[in-house]
């Protein structure tokens, strides 16, 4: 599934690049704001930090919000509490889109996380050019030698990275090449099951030069209070926050 993830959002990339060309867009991503410091956002402090997402649909469990507006819904994130927002973009599982990320930077202050499946330089200069301050990128998805391309072109842009792993090995090469961001997610793309007990087996891999981001599977604060008892310095929630009360889970999970 992961695979056809990529391939989906790459051949979409491709279309959107013959109605915008990479030198335009360039110009436009040159020409934007300085991206916000996710990793400052981030940082680590006594209570866990909240990476809330923008989700309106998933290939597991279909459309999760078919009447959210995002540029409400995100400022219900930041107003509760959220130190940062991921939007989901890509279109076809997920039904998001870039009108999406525009509308949340245009409702918050606080960084914004571009969560797409990104194996091109194009897609990069889109997160910056319509307004992310950070941009995901998935090990599993990705050959080793192509992130790390990615990650030098996204610090060429300004833009942050965070790097999600699934395995053991998968956090070992994030820790090696440097990354700030580790997220680890308990959701396995590639077939959709998740391992709750993932984040804790491999957090003590992460070091302290790191920030730990435990992702999925969050539902409610017993299940932030878990992660945050296994290191995790941020949590990415998604799915708990569409389909829940946004501004009551966030101030429950900050507080617990």
């Amino acid at each position: 599934m992961l695979a056809g993830l990529y391939e989906g959002a790459l051949v979409d990339a491709q279309l959107r690049e013959q109605k915008l060309s990479l030198v335009k867009l360039e110009q436009l991503a040159t020409s934007s704001r300085t991206p916000l410091r996710a990793s400052e956002a981030l940082q680590r402090s006594g209570r866990v930090k909240v990476l809330a997402e923008i989700k309106r649909a998933s290939p597991s469990r279909g459309i999760l919000n078919a009447e959210m507006q995002v540029g409400t819904q995100a400022s219900k994130y930041e107003s509760a509490g959220a130190s940062a927002i991921s939007v989901l973009t890509e279109q076809r599982g997920f039904h998001g889109s870039l009108q999406d990320l525009i509308e949340a930077r245009e409702s918050v202050a606080v960084p914004i996380l571009r969560k797409d499946f990104i194996s091109t330089e194009y897609q990069l200069l889109e997160a910056r050019a319509f307004g992310a301050d950070f941009a995901l990128l998935i090990v599993a998805g990705l050959p080793n030698q192509r992130l790390v391309e990615l990650k030098n072109f996204a610090k060429q842009l300004e833009l942050e990275v965070l790097v999600e792993t699934h395995t053991e090995d998968e956090v070992r090469f994030a820790v090696d090449i440097g990354a700030r961001l580790i997220g680890v997610n308990a959701r396995d793309l590639s077939t959709f099951e998740t391992d709750r007990n993932l984040f804790a087996k491999v957090a003590h891999l992460i070091p302290d030069s790191s920030l730990r981001i435990a992702e999925s599977a969050v539902r409610n604060a017993l299940d932030v209070r878990v992660y945050r008892d296994a290191g995790a310095d941020v949590v990415l929630v998604g799915e708990a926050l569409v389909t829940g009360n946004p501004e009551d889970l966030i101030r429950d999970f900050i507080s617990g």
